[in-house]
């Protein structure tokens, strides 16, 4: 039997009880026992014990059957056990040591005998452990981490009052395989970073990549979050319509070392977006986007390739043989999934669907746009700090210049923001008062690199001993490197992530400011590792993808 059953049991018997005894006059006769005991069933003793709590209490409750054992605080232990167990107790079974009750009860056992005293059941001394706070006794054996999980009362919780007034970001290792799109071998697993707007639960934006974590997936993401994604949907044969965009007025995250990054704080300041950093080792303060994040995951479950949360879920399904999809087609479809299945269902915190939340709210909210979505995404990017020398900029072993770089010849010798995109070392922005100033490296002939071949580069060459790097040597190495890839016969699974990191670096329009809507609703769909995301009215767009 459920206990819910042999509690409704136990109340019924309980308002039974209180009617039959409402029946008895004040003054009881011999007829009227007889009677109540016969109704009740009880003895004499037991319905003297009834009519007396009833006409103490007052309250039907007072007439539940008693449970079985014994009552709590009875049969207290005597002073000279009690000393024993409390002895054991703090040095040995409130430890990290995490000894079993049985363990605990023979350690006192043993003592009692040794001092000729009776040694408790070990039934007493569970209920003696029972009257100790269970948090206190779980931080001393399992940490405080995990007594504050189980134990911590959180009353309340996040709440915005209006759309983008706090917006949460966080990352996941998404749970199934992508292959490559031409040879259709496994790639591995992405990493999905994800934006939700608290008060109206819309998904703002997301991103995908074949890398870790990074401050460029962070700025690729809210870059996705804040513009307006008509043309975005368009471009991937996506009808469903996706309204959320905007600029956050606060952003929530956690303590990756991404969101501390320099760059991203000071770009949160310069869009005037309050930064907040979860306490650490707090998930319950991120609860809505690890809650859309499982959501998104549930789904990701159903497709082929799914690794699933666990082992045992899993069993011995090979995910990898049975991944079809690529990252662009998963892109597509995630964007399908949250378009026309999340926002379109009934969210039970808000009582109506996503979508309809932010179409109520969002016409009284002032919505901030950014004036230059390309500013926006660079303002975001990571940077370095450079001083300009006579023949240009110096950064990553590579030597930059643009024709306007000599209007800041000859000024104080400061420091210049230089931004960049890893996965294409082939530009850097230049923040200046009068905007950005893009420099490309000053031999023309250097093809595109990402930073990640940079680093493989350099570190190729200190391990063949080399004391100094140059520019030239590791151009040189990068492309030795990339033809030990173009000719390889048989492909491992990181030989394939490599050519989908490059995959990107083939000669695509810049951004332009004109306006070409014709060009831009002609863009191919997404291919390879990622696929064009600045699609906003007036502006041509290149495509971008997450290589560190």
């Amino acid at each position: 039997m459920s206990d819910k059953f042999l509690a409704d049991k136990d109340w019924e018997e309980a308002e039974f009880r209180a009617k039959v005894i409402a029946e008895l006059p004040t003054q009881l006769t011999q007829g009227n026992v007889d009677w109540a005991m016969c109704q009740l069933n009880v003895s004499r003793s037991t319905l003297f014990r009834l009519v007396k709590q009833f006409r103490e209490d007052g309250r039907t409750s007072a007439l539940l059957p008693d449970t079985r054992g014994p009552k709590p605080g009875m049969q207290p232990l005597s002073p000279a056990v009690e000393e024993i167990v409390s002895h054991h107790f703090k040095g040995f079974f409130a430890t990290r040591r995490k000894p079993t009750r049985t363990r605990f009860w023979r350690e006192v056992a043993a003592d009692c005998r040794a001092k000729g005293l009776a040694p408790p059941s070990i039934r007493r001394l569970g209920r003696w452990l029972e009257g100790h706070d269970q948090a206190k006794l779980m931080a001393r054996r399992e940490g405080k981490d995990k007594a504050e999980r189980r134990h911590l009362a959180t009353p309340g919780g996040l709440t915005a009052d209006s759309p983008l007034d706090i917006v949460q970001i966080d990352h996941t290792k998404a749970d199934v395989t992508v292959v490559d799109p031409v040879t259709r071998r496994p790639l591995g697993r992405p990493t999905l970073t994800v934006a939700i707007d608290v008060n109206t639960r819309m998904v703002l934006g997301f991103h995908l990549s074949l890398e870790p974590p990074s401050l460029l997936a962070v700025a690729l993401c809210l870059t996705h979050a804040v513009m307006d994604k008509s043309h975005w949907l368009v471009a991937r044969g996506i009808s469903t319509d996706w309204s959320a965009q905007g600029i956050p007025n606060a952003i929530y995250v956690d303590n990756g070392a991404e969101f501390h990054a320099r760059a991203f704080e000071w770009a949160c300041s310069e869009y005037q977006i309050d930064l907040q950093h979860r306490p650490p080792r707090t998930p319950r303060y991120g609860g809505h986007i690890e809650r859309l994040i499982g959501t998104m995951m549930g789904a990701i479950h159903l497709l082929p390739g799914s690794h699933f949360s666990n082992i045992f879920e899993r069993s011995d399904l090979n995910a990898e043989a049975e991944a079809v999809m690529t990252l662009g087609e998963l892109e597509t479809w995630l964007a399908l999934e949250i378009t026309g299945s999340y926002h379109a269902r009934v969210h039970s915190a808000l009582e109506t669907t996503p979508s309809a939340a932010w179409a109520a709210k969002v016409d009284g909210a002032r919505l901030r746009m950014p004036a230059d979505l390309r500013q926006f995404l660079v303002d975001f990017l990571p940077s370095e700090q450079r001083v300009l020398q006579r023949d240009g900029f110096h950064l990553f072993h590579i030597r930059y210049w643009s024709d306007e770089l000599r209007w800041l010849m000859g000024r104080e010798s400061r420091k210049f923001t230089l931004k960049y995109d890893p996965r294409d070392l082939s530009r850097l922005f230049v923040l200046t008062e009068n905007g950005i100033i893009e420099a490309r490296p000053a031999d023309l002939t250097r093809p595109a690199i990402t930073l990640w071949e940079h680093r493989a580069a350099r570190r190729a060459l200190r391990e063949a001993g080399r004391q100094s790097v140059d520019e030239e040597l590791i151009f040189r190495a990068i492309e030795a490197q990339r033809n030990l890839v173009d000719s390889a016969e048989r492909q491992t699974k990181a030989i394939r992530r490599h050519q989908a990191r490059r995959s990107h670096l083939t000669p695509l329009p810049m951004i332009d400011v004109t306006p070409d809507i014709a060009a831009r609703e002609a863009l191919p769909g997404p291919e390879g590792e990622g696929s064009p995301f600045l699609s906003h009215p007036g502006f041509k767009v290149e495509e971008w993808y997450d290589d560190d």
